[in-house]
Protein backbone atom coordinates (compact mmCIF):
# COMPACT_ATOMS: atom_id res chain seq x y z
CA UNK A 1 0.00 0.00 0.00
CA UNK A 2 1.31 3.48 -0.92
CA UNK A 3 2.36 5.82 1.86
CA UNK A 4 -0.38 8.50 1.91
CA UNK A 5 2.14 11.21 2.81
CA UNK A 6 3.95 10.63 -0.49
CA UNK A 7 1.01 9.74 -2.75
CA UNK A 8 -0.62 12.37 -4.95
CA UNK A 9 -3.37 12.70 -2.35
CA UNK A 10 -0.83 13.01 0.48
CA UNK A 11 1.08 15.70 -1.40
CA UNK A 12 -2.14 17.57 -2.03
CA UNK A 13 -3.03 17.46 1.67
CA UNK A 14 0.45 18.72 2.59
CA UNK A 15 0.16 21.64 0.14
CA UNK A 16 -3.32 22.49 1.42
CA UNK A 17 -1.97 22.45 4.99
CA UNK A 18 0.37 25.26 3.82
CA UNK A 19 -2.66 27.25 2.70
CA UNK A 20 -2.13 26.46 -0.99
CA UNK A 21 -4.83 25.43 -3.48
CA UNK A 22 -3.15 22.98 -5.87
CA UNK A 23 -4.44 21.87 -9.24
CA UNK A 24 -3.30 18.79 -11.14
CA UNK A 25 -1.75 18.42 -14.60
CA UNK A 26 0.28 15.91 -16.53
CA UNK A 27 1.96 15.23 -19.83
CA UNK A 28 3.17 12.26 -21.85
CA UNK A 29 6.76 11.15 -22.37
CA UNK A 30 8.94 13.64 -24.23
CA UNK A 31 6.40 16.47 -24.22
CA UNK A 32 7.99 19.91 -24.20
CA UNK A 33 7.08 23.36 -22.96
CA UNK A 34 8.65 26.27 -24.83
CA UNK A 35 10.40 28.97 -22.77
CA UNK A 36 7.88 31.16 -20.97
CA UNK A 37 7.33 32.98 -17.68
CA UNK A 38 4.43 33.78 -15.36
CA UNK A 39 3.29 36.85 -13.44
CA UNK A 40 2.86 34.81 -10.26
CA UNK A 41 5.10 32.63 -8.09
CA UNK A 42 4.37 28.94 -8.18
CA UNK A 43 5.00 25.66 -6.41
CA UNK A 44 5.09 22.40 -8.36
CA UNK A 45 5.23 18.94 -6.81
CA UNK A 46 5.81 15.90 -9.04
CA UNK A 47 3.50 13.07 -7.97
CA UNK A 48 4.75 10.58 -10.58
CA UNK A 49 7.24 10.45 -13.42
CA UNK A 50 9.78 13.19 -14.04
CA UNK A 51 10.31 16.54 -15.73
CA UNK A 52 13.31 18.78 -16.33
CA UNK A 53 12.82 22.52 -16.13
CA UNK A 54 15.39 24.57 -18.01
CA UNK A 55 16.26 28.04 -16.75
CA UNK A 56 17.62 29.77 -19.88
CA UNK A 57 18.69 32.98 -18.11
CA UNK A 58 21.08 31.07 -15.83
CA UNK A 59 21.95 28.27 -18.25
CA UNK A 60 20.95 25.70 -15.64
CA UNK A 61 18.23 23.10 -15.28
CA UNK A 62 16.29 21.49 -12.46
CA UNK A 63 15.38 17.80 -12.67
CA UNK A 64 12.31 16.75 -10.69
CA UNK A 65 11.18 13.21 -9.88
CA UNK A 66 8.29 11.91 -7.81
CA UNK A 67 8.08 13.76 -4.50
CA UNK A 68 10.34 16.64 -5.52
CA UNK A 69 9.12 20.21 -5.17
CA UNK A 70 9.98 23.25 -7.30
CA UNK A 71 9.48 26.79 -6.06
CA UNK A 72 9.62 29.28 -8.93
CA UNK A 73 9.45 33.07 -8.63
CA UNK A 74 7.33 35.15 -10.97
CA UNK A 75 9.15 36.36 -14.07
CA UNK A 76 11.56 33.39 -14.15
CA UNK A 77 11.88 32.20 -17.74
CA UNK A 78 11.65 28.41 -17.85
CA UNK A 79 11.00 25.58 -20.27
CA UNK A 80 10.14 21.96 -19.65
CA UNK A 81 10.95 18.49 -20.97
CA UNK A 82 8.89 15.58 -19.66
CA UNK A 83 10.77 12.40 -18.79
CA UNK A 84 10.44 8.97 -20.44
CA UNK A 85 7.55 7.84 -18.20
CA UNK A 86 5.51 11.03 -18.47
CA UNK A 87 4.74 13.26 -15.50
CA UNK A 88 1.89 14.10 -13.13
CA UNK A 89 2.15 17.22 -11.00
CA UNK A 90 0.33 19.36 -8.50
CA UNK A 91 0.72 23.11 -8.97
CA UNK A 92 -0.25 26.03 -6.77
CA UNK A 93 0.05 29.74 -7.52
CA UNK A 94 1.28 32.31 -5.03
CA UNK A 95 1.40 36.08 -4.98
CA UNK A 96 4.37 37.56 -6.81
CA UNK A 97 7.25 38.07 -4.37
CA UNK A 98 6.41 35.11 -2.13
CA UNK A 99 9.22 32.94 -3.55
CA UNK A 100 12.69 34.51 -3.53
CA UNK A 101 14.66 32.13 -5.79
CA UNK A 102 14.04 29.12 -8.01
CA UNK A 103 14.85 26.01 -6.03
CA UNK A 104 14.28 22.28 -5.94
CA UNK A 105 13.41 20.71 -2.62
CA UNK A 106 14.05 16.97 -2.78
CA UNK A 107 11.40 14.44 -1.84
CA UNK A 108 11.37 13.87 1.90
CA UNK A 109 12.82 17.30 2.69
CA UNK A 110 9.71 19.38 2.51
Amino acid sequence: MADPSTSGTGFEARLRAEGLDPGSWGNGPGDRYAPHEHGYDKVIVVTSGSITFGLPDSGSSIVLSAGDRLELPAGTEHDGLVGPSGVRCLEAHLARGTVAVARRIPAGEW
